[in-house]
């Protein structure tokens, strides 16, 4: 497989720029894997594909506003930071720009002085070690100074900070949201609860790995970033009792297959646990647990397209993205959103 092969031609304007005014008004394409069928519905018909006994899996990450930009004290020059993963207390994974300014040693201020950043180390990438100096608590300190780290398809920008978050984001860490749940109100969760379909929580940090762009022509040498996730043993059983039971697992996002697949054991078990993961999933994946997966519409020639094609089948995927351009449906993270049965 080569990185052509998950090409598609999309115009810029399906490239949703903002929320929509209602989270759950967005359109969802239905595509059933076994018929080819394809029907066109708004978001709130997730209703009638679940069924009592099925598990509506979520990721509970919350975004944090880790872009950061600063100025290098000694020169002045503007600076951009970018917090991918926490080490310790002190220190994370970042991305910086530019890169070439920023070697080890070099300092850098953020807010008139309220926070300094060292840099540590540069890391085998290019990404930078980066050492944070504060008083009080980080994580104020990072609320009242960074901003939403849109990716860099979305140019306007965000009015409501909470709109780029889950409803029932919980756990900090991510740099970017996982977007299918973005589709979700806390209204239509209870809908889906009162339905009889349970729903549990699992929390994949969403960081690098996931949005980073393939560069190898040979998909199978592209390397993924490790990226934090967890598993607790109650939203375990909670996943492991539905399936035993002949309930659908259903996925919501590529961040909850991603973590669902990569704790879930050869003999088809869910385990309650946390590691980092760099599982990439590509055409030909077995897939161990996930039965059905709500998913945004992906970039072209990224691991997330590449995920969807082995949930179904990429010349079908592909298809499939040709109708939505066709029907006009909005793309990528603000966008509409897909359920393939």
């Amino acid at each position: 497989m080569v990185l052509s092969d998950f090409h598609y031609d999309l115009p810029e304007e399906l490239i949703a720029q903002d929320p929509l005014e209602k989270r759950s008004d967005s359109r969802l394409m239905v595509v059933n894997r076994e018929t080819g069928e394809v029907c066109h519905k708004t978001f709130t018909d997730i209703l009638s594909y679940l069924s009592p006994g099925d598990c509506l899996v979520l990721n509970d990450t919350r975004v944090i506003p880790a872009r950061l930009l600063g100025v290098k004290p000694d020169t002045g020059a503007a600076v951009e930071v970018l917090l991918l993963k926490r080490i310790d207390d002190k220190r994370w994974e970042t991305i910086v720009r530019p890169g070439k300014k920023l070697r080890p040693g070099a300092e850098v201020s953020f807010g008139d002085g309220k926070l300094t950043g060292r840099i540590e180390e540069v890391l085998p990438e290019g990404n930078r070690v980066v050492s944070f100096d504060y008083e009080g608590i980080f994580e104020e300190v990072l609320d009242e100074l960074g901003q939403m780290p849109l990716p860099p398809y979305i140019t306007h920008k965000l009015q409501d900070r909470n709109r780029y978050q889950t409803v029932y984001a919980k756990h900090d860490g991510s740099a970017a949201a996982p977007t299918a749940g973005l589709h979700f109100t806390k209204e239509l969760l209870a809908e889906v609860e009162k339905k009889g379909v349970k729903i549990a929580y699992v929390t994949l940090h969403v960081g690098l790995g996931t949005f980073r762009p393939v560069k190898t022509e040979n998909i199978l040498e592209h390397h993924m970033h490790t990226e934090y996730c967890e598993v607790s043993a109650d939203q375990a059983k909670i996943v492991n009792d539905a399936k035993a039971a002949g309930g659908k697992i259903v996925c919501v996002g590529t961040t909850s297959v991603r973590t669902v697949e990569s704790m879930t054991d050869d003999e088809g078990v869910l385990q309650a646990g946390s590691r980092d993961t760099d599982i990439f999933i590509y055409p030909g994946y077995r897939f161990r647990m996930v039965d059905r997966l709500i998913t945004n519409f992906h970039l072209p020639e990224s691991t997330l397209l590449m995920l969807v094609s082995a949930f179904y089948d990429r010349e079908k995927v592909l298809d499939v993205y040709r109708q939505a351009v066709e029907e006009r449906y909005r793309f990528f993270s603000f966008g509409d959103a897909m359920l393939l049965l």
